[in-house]
């Protein structure tokens, strides 16, 4: 059979080519068959390779939340906070609402200067270090954030009770509900440290993390978003706590015998002591 002019040829008998009887020949598949199949075959494995990429990714962010959840546990007893007396010498002459307005500013430019680091190093064609970036971000921010809490908390004569970890961990609970402390219902330690609260602040902590990940991409966001956020959110954050301390505040006259606050005994590590302790560029302490 010519091969130019037979049923396969373009232009040949479209019923010669299907004049084979089913029962005398086996069936071949087309390559058209054998293309779709091949497709659906990668496309099953291109599907099982995403899904593995995302259960990977949540153990991986998982994983990471898990870390910086123990992190922040840790380092929130060492986080130095300036009791009543030490703040209204520091700022003399200013009332509560005066003074708390200086903490927030202060602390909002803090984080602002961590935000601006880390979206400045995103802006590299390869970003150095990413997940260390981003954790060291994160517990430096919430180690800021924890000192605000704490230092509004005695601007406004709220001081929970306990000694320096239990009040520590008080603060920790604040910042995870974004609240004031209330003094009339303590948080024991074990409650602290509970499963429920941890499960909040990893949530929190999870929260900032994907907010903060567009921050970490090359030639995306960058320094000045980066610096906005931050700064936006640590404001949000205080005036909800300063909001709770202002309804229950005690005057300073009535705090004049309140002992000065312990010093913790081990230090913050290097990079979040750095981040705490960064002069303000605006010039509030």
């Amino acid at each position: 059979m010519d091969p130019e002019t037979g049923p396969g040829a373009p232009g040949g008998s479209a019923s010669a080519a299907i004049a084979v009887p089913s029962d005398t020949a086996p069936a071949v598949p087309s390559a058209t068959d054998a293309d779709e199949g091949s497709r659906r075959g990668f496309g099953a494995r291109r599907m099982q390779a995403v899904r593995n990429g995302v259960r990977k990714g949540g153990e991986t962010v998982r994983g990471a939340a898990l870390y910086l959840t123990d992190r922040i546990i840790e380092n929130a007893p060492r986080v130095p906070v300036r009791d009543l007396a030490t703040l209204r010498a520091q700022f003399p002459g200013l009332g509560p609402d005066q003074l708390a307005e200086k903490l927030i500013s202060g602390a909002a430019n803090a984080t602002s200067t961590v935000g601006a680091g880390v979206g400045a190093a995103a802006m590299l064609p390869v970003p150095p270090a990413m997940p260390a970036e981003l954790a060291a971000e994160i517990t430096a921010v919430a180690a800021i954030e924890l000192k605000l809490i704490a230092e509004l908390h005695e601007v406004y004569g709220q001081r929970p009770h306990g000694n320096l970890k239990e009040r520590s961990f008080a603060y920790l609970t604040a910042w995870t509900e974004e609240r004031g402390v209330d003094l009339t219902k303590p948080t024991t330690l074990n409650a602290a440290l509970g499963g429920q609260v941890k499960r909040e602040l990893r949530q929190q902590i999870m929260k900032r993390m994907f907010r903060n990940l567009p921050n970490l991409m090359p030639f995306m966001v960058g320094a000045a978003v980066g610096a906005v956020m931050n700064r936006r959110d640590t404001r949000k954050l205080a005036e909800k706590v300063r909001g709770d301390l202002r309804r229950r505040a005690v005057g300073w006259e009535a705090l004049r015998s309140l002992p000065p606050l312990e010093h913790p005994v081990q230090p913050l590590p290097e990079a979040t002591r750095a981040a705490l302790e960064a002069p303000d560029p605006s010039g509030h302490g």
